[in-house]
């Protein structure tokens, strides 16, 4: 479990990843890469753990505008797919 909290910090850390890619490239839920490295890693490495949060906090404070992003990109392939089966029916 050690060695998987060091590869998961490393890896958020390198790649300014959020907790839901690093799941996603490591095959694991979310929640476990978030108990491994935001509850577990601090108490067996302290300054990797602290570096870890900074990327998580800056992470947080952004997903508003990745959320709002995301639905605008959304929306925008939505409309197009009306649009085109409008004219299909027409």
């Amino acid at each position: 479990m050690q060695k998987r909290m060091i590869e998961l910090a490393h890896y958020i850390i390198f790649n300014k990843a959020t907790v839901r890619e690093t799941g996603l490239v490591f095959g694991i839920s979310k929640s476990t890469v978030h108990k491994d490295v935001a509850e577990r890693l601090p108490k067996f490495d302290y300054s990797l753990g602290k570096e870890v949060k900074e990327v998580l906090d800056y992470n947080k404070l952004q997903r508003h505008i990745r959320g709002g992003a995301k639905t605008k990109e959304y929306w925008k392939e939505h409309w197009k797919e009306l649009a085109q089966k409008e004219q299909e029916q027409d």
